[in-house]
């Protein structure tokens, strides 16, 4: 009889507080000799049982040196790391990596070579320790037959899938996934980004995983932590990111918006270079004077071409459903999308507008505003961006 190694969503008698399988308090990195260039500034982290957090940002941002911080790989300059509630770095203590338990999937797998797939599985595991777990494992990840081959015998995607099984194997609480998918081609990638979130959930473990993709963070974690410089600019829900980033930093990077310059221009109503904006409702309070900048999704933009305006098509992508066009205007190049039947060369002379009722989001007050009736502004002379001091 096989062992079911699933963990029960319906547990009768849940814990009345769970303990966080890890717990970051103020936690700061640098490298030695890296003189004051701070890797990771200030980091507070609580992860809930079963829950997969992303975290997201450019390369060098420090994703991996939080995931090494985490594993024991590297030590803290400041803070401390907590797992299952125990200190295991910082305040005096140091816990090596090996007596940790927490899994790791390296972006390159690391198996061994000259190991087979089942010893590969089975690496963590401690002498005498039960191994059905790990045959499960291979089963449930489709590996069950390929027990005996070694990872050059695998594909990519096998590969992924073995370096997974041998993580959860020893039955850690919590996983570091270093971008664990980046290496496999799109239909693979995009087929495993879903196993992966049910085995972690069949096995009842938590999950930290890194990546450069803003689409797959959004789509598989629970939570995305977007990172810049060593900080986290902000921790939310996928939801949460899309409808309200909380820095301009956060609406271009996850979402690829635009930030455009503003003044003020009454008590209701701005400027920028795509047109007037107003409150989104009429409830708001008045809009606070002076500059500031608003975030504005590719997807509310018009085009219409113009061979005596000033914007410039610069280039194009195909996207399968339409165009993202990158569009010269005054000292910034611009994103919008468009369907496939607004076909326009490079060099196209054009106009752009935010189209009727478009929402977006001022800057740094994060106030939402929505695109005005431009004609209901003419009477008022065009203002230019402000010129930072």
């Amino acid at each position: 009889m096989r062992s079911d190694h699933r963990v029960s969503p319906l547990s009768p008698t849940p814990p009345a507080v769970p303990a966080p399988p890890v717990e970051l308090c103020d936690l700061w990195h640098r490298f030695e000799g890296a003189g004051q260039s701070w890797t990771l500034r200030g980091i507070d982290l609580k992860l809930a049982p079963g829950e997969l957090v992303g975290l997201l940002g450019p390369s060098g941002c420090g994703k991996t040196t939080l995931l090494r911080l985490i594993a024991g790989f590297e030590k803290p300059s400041r803070g401390s790391v907590h797992l299952q509630q125990g200190l295991v770095a910082g305040e005096g203590r140091w816990v090596p990596p090996e007596r940790r338990g927490v899994g790791m999937v390296f972006q390159d797998y690391a198996l061994f070579p000259h190991l087979s797939a089942w010893r590969n599985a089975c690496f963590g595991l401690r002498p005498g320790q039960d191994v059905s777990r790990a045959r499960w494992l291979l089963e449930l990840l489709g590996l069950a037959d390929l027990e005996q081959r070694f990872p050059h015998q695998l594909s990519g995607g096998q590969r992924q899938r073995l370096a997974l099984a041998r993580a959860l194997a020893p039955a850690p609480a919590v996983v570091l996934m270093d971008e664990p998918l980046s290496n496999l081609d799109v239909e693979v990638r995009l087929r495993l980004r879903g196993e992966l979130t049910s085995v972690l959930k069949l096995c009842g473990a938590s999950g930290l995983i890194v990546t450069h993709d803003p689409g797959e963070a959004l789509a598989i974690c629970d939570r995305v932590a977007v990172m810049k410089d060593g900080r986290f600019d902000q921790c939310a829900e996928p939801r949460q990111l899309v409808q309200d980033p909380a820095t301009p930093f956060v609406g271009r990077f996850v979402l690829q918006a635009n930030l455009l310059p503003v003044i003020a221009r009454s008590e209701d109503t701005l400027h920028c270079a795509l047109g007037p904006l107003q409150a989104d409702h009429a409830g708001q309070a008045s809009l606070p004077p002076g500059s500031g900048s608003v975030l504005v999704d590719p997807s509310v933009i018009s085009l219409e071409v113009d061979s005596g305006a000033e914007a410039c098509v610069m280039g194009r992508e195909f996207l399968g459903e339409g165009w993202q066009y990158r569009v010269q205007l005054d000292n910034q190049t611009l994103r919008l999308n468009l369907p496939l039947d607004q076909d326009h060369p490079r060099g196209t002379r054009c106009r752009l507008r935010l189209r009727p009722e478009a929402s977006v989001v001022l800057f740094p007050e994060r106030i939402r505003l929505r695109a005005s009736d431009p004609c209901d502004d003419a009477s008022s002379p065009v203002l230019q961006p402000s010129q930072p001091a």
